[in-house]
């Protein structure tokens, strides 16, 4: 699903207008029908509910909204215009003469933040100011109301977006804005809506769909895009009834060292659960009765090395499809020195985590060095190790987008909503996963599975995407039966049999 800017979100709006045809107010409706709908799987009729409304479209959305719950039987329901400016937009304007003209005893007019009504109810349905915004809220009334929504006990239900809040740049700690429970989105996410800082305002979230002329939906250019399970699962490689296991290619798993086998035996119990045809194993000695015990179906390369990765023979890596290194590796200056030959020797795709990311890090020029395509899979650490510290997730953003453009690498950067990078600037973010993901071993079970699916033939911003989301899905199977603070990496990887 595409990401747009706010800007291309209005003028699809009206294009939509102009060529279905529909009137503003029509279409203003249809969004809010889109609302009573989830309103009411949500929450009874007997629910109390205020509807707090600003003077520009989002408040014509929040009267709209105010009046179909009547029209649907919600009867304690008390809908507020904050009118901090005279002039109402010409939708807002239609909409408060609707509700005025069938539910007057309902709708109240606050011009003065002294006259704000004390909130009781159980549902705020926040309707004040909408995506637009791009400075921060100065007039009293609008921040005295933000202050009492988010004083309140009541569920807070955001129209489009949360009041205060910015669609498409870093907030500022000292601005005033809507802390929602839930935020419903219109037809597109928005680009804020991905980041960790924001979820103290946007909460739940989902989008919607309203009905946009789907001509200017299929035209529109963004570089952000959200990854969908069917987009995710359509790049899945197709098992044929007369292939064998060398139509699924052999991948290079490097990791583990002493004290640290486990990343090695969970990347590999995810890579051959994701599919991979063969799958070798490349560890130090002290590792060799351990892999073999666990691993059953693994070739086990033995480092020369007793405890740690220190290098590879040139000879052996022709025959692999792709290689990932890292899980469990240690930054020991022989595996550095095992790393830098790799670069050197292999042309294919690497996947670099974990220790391998960090040990580039701190040997940057290697990173001019390595084959076009390779995928690195941070956490927010490692990359800012990898790259430099920033003040907010938008910079961190541009500095992926950036990383990825000048080395031609796939750059998984994971998270809440992992964030993956391509070389062409492009970036996607997936939604699914639960917190129970932020565990030991968690990121090992990616690397393996993106490992796979390279190996399998999918390009590497296939592999990073699809793995992404295997990922994430099979986390989310794991707690169908478990709570999230019980999920271990070994969850995950039990249930990568369960995601199709």
């Amino acid at each position: 699903m595409k990401i747009p800017s706010i800007a291309q979100i209005r003028s699809c709006d009206a294009f939509t207008i102009k060529n279905e045809p529909i009137s503003s107010v029509l279409l203003m409706e249809r969004a809010a029908m889109t609302i009573l709908k989830h309103i009411k799987e949500l929450f009874s009729p007997d629910t109390s509910v205020v509807v707090y409304c600003g003077v520009g479209n989002n408040g014509g959305d929040g009267l709209a909204i105010g009046r179909l719950l009547l029209d649907a039987g919600y009867h304690k329901v008390k809908v507020i215009l904050l009118k901090y400016k005279d002039v109402l937009s010409d939708d807002c304007q239609e909409n408060l003469l609707a509700i005025e003209k069938k539910y007057p005893e309902h709708i109240f007019i606050v011009e003065n933040q002294d006259n704000l009504p004390e909130i009781k109810e159980e549902l705020i349905i926040d309707a004040i100011l909408g995506s637009g915004l791009t400075k921060k809220i100065e007039h009293q009334l609008l921040k005295r109301a933000v202050e009492c929504i988010n004083s309140s006990k009541s569920f807070v239900y955001s129209v489009d977006i949360p009041s205060g809040f910015f669609a498409e740049q870093a907030m500022e700690k000292e601005f005033s804005a809507v802390h929602a429970d839930f935020t419903h989105s219109f037809a597109f996410p928005k680009l804020s809506f991905f980041f960790p800082e924001s979820y103290q305002y946007v909460g739940q979230w989902n989008v919607f769909d309203i009905g946009l002329h789907y001509q200017c939906v299929q035209n529109i250019e963004t570089d952000n895009f959200m990854i969908t399970s069917s987009f995710a699962t359509s790049l899945l490689p197709i098992r044929q009834k007369f292939a064998h296991k060398g139509t699924f290619g052999h991948g290079l798993l490097v990791a583990g060292s002493k004290g640290m086998l486990g990343a090695a035996i969970l990347g590999s119990k995810a890579a051959l659960r994701s599919g991979i045809g063969l799958l070798t194993v490349h560890v130090p000695q002290c590792a060799t009765e351990a892999m073999q015990i666990a691993i059953n179906e693994a070739i086990v390369q033995i480092d020369g090395h007793e405890s740690i990765f220190s290098h590879i023979d040139f000879q052996t890596l022709a025959k692999f499809n792709a290689i990932a290194i890292g899980p469990g590796l240690g930054k020991d200056k022989k595996s550095a020195n095992g790393i830098k030959q790799l670069i050197a020797d292999y042309g294919g795709t690497i996947i670099f985590d974990a220790d391998a990311i960090n040990i580039l890090a701190e040997n940057k020029t290697w990173l001019e060095f390595i084959p076009k395509y390779c995928i690195f899979t941070p956490h927010l650490k490692e990359f800012e190790r990898l790259t430099k510290k920033v003040n907010n997730s938008f910079e961190r953003l541009e500095m992926q987008k950036q990383f990825s453009i000048k080395y031609n690498a796939i750059v998984v950067l994971k998270g809440a909503h992992t964030s993956v990078s391509m070389p062409d600037g492009k970036c996607y973010f997936n939604i699914n996963g639960n917190p129970g993901m932020a565990t030991a071993g968690s990121g090992d079970v990616l690397t393996g599975i993106i490992l796979a699916l390279v190996s399998q033939g999918l390009t590497p911003e296939q592999a990073a995407i699809a793995g992404v989301y295997l990922h994430a899905a099979a986390a989310d199977k794991a707690i169908e039966n478990q709570s999230e603070a019980s999920l271990i990496a070994s969850d995950i990887v039990d249930n990568l049999k369960f995601v199709k």
